[in-house]
């Protein structure tokens, strides 16, 4: 009988994201807010969810490593658990998403 724990969206920090970024790790990071809000300020290397992104991911290996990040985090965080309802063990969720990023990682992406 498998004892595994059930798979739950996993917390990361901002700072962490970025550590990630810098050893060069390879991550599906996802962009859960507006066209208009992505606009104002984003991630570089985020890809926005829109229909061809979702179906993209959809083709992935369910081990793929997900982030997912909104404004401050509980849109993204919806994003991560339906991701983890298709199967995902890997998905994290942006703490505090874009404006953690502004104030923790990079103060140029504008604040809103």
């Amino acid at each position: 009988m498998d004892q595994s724990p059930t798979p739950r969206v996993q917390q990361i920090a901002a700072a962490d994201v970025k550590a990630m970024m810098d050893r060069g790790e390879r991550f599906e990071l996802i962009d859960v807010r507006t066209e208009q809000e992505r606009a104002v300020a984003s991630i570089e290397g985020s890809e926005l969810l829109d229909d061809t992104v979702h179906d993209r991911l959809l083709t992935l290996d369910r081990g793929t490593t997900m982030v997912f990040q909104c404004h401050h985090g509980m849109r993204s965080q919806a994003a991560a658990e339906y991701f983890l309802r298709l199967g995902f063990r890997n998905v994290h969720n942006l703490v505090g998403g874009i404006d953690a990023w502004s104030t923790e990682v990079d103060r140029s992406v504008p604040r809103y």
